[in-house]
């Protein structure tokens, strides 16, 4: 699958996320902080990337993550929402790169840039030796 055939520059998405106490650094490392971990929001931001071009993707290809450049600017508690967005800004053959911004009730609270790679479910799971994800 060539990405330029189906994925344009400009596609978009965003999620919404009440912060739960169990993404929050303090639940990871006892004695810090409860607010939104750094490695949660990047994970919306991978999730909402992919979110973005989903629908264009030929049956049995998904996109994985293969570049994160991402800050986090702002702390976030737990109970207030954040969203997220992607839009790509690039298009290779098998590479889309996203820019990627996350809010919370106030501010931005991160920003940065992704990347994800195209794979054949099929291909990837042989080349690993296991057994493709049953749907």
């Amino acid at each position: 699958m060539d990405a330029r055939h189906v994925i344009k520059i400009g596609m978009s998405a965003e999620r919404r996320l009440v912060v739960p106490a169990e993404r929050t650094v303090g639940h990871f490392v006892p004695g810090m902080p409860m607010v939104y971990a750094t490695p949660m929001m990047i994970l919306e931001m991978e999730l909402v990337s992919g979110d973005a071009i989903k629908p264009c993707l030929e049956p049995g290809w998904v996109t994985v993550g293969t570049e994160v450049d991402v800050r986090h600017l702002a702390a976030t508690p737990v109970g207030a929402t954040v969203r997220t967005t992607a839009r790509v800004i690039a298009v290779e053959r098998r590479l889309i790169r996203f820019e990627v911004e996350a809010f919370d009730d106030k501010r931005r609270i991160g920003e940065g840039r992704h990347a994800r790679g195209l794979v054949n479910v099929e291909a990837f799971t042989r080349r690993l030796g296991s057994s493709p994800p049953s749907s």
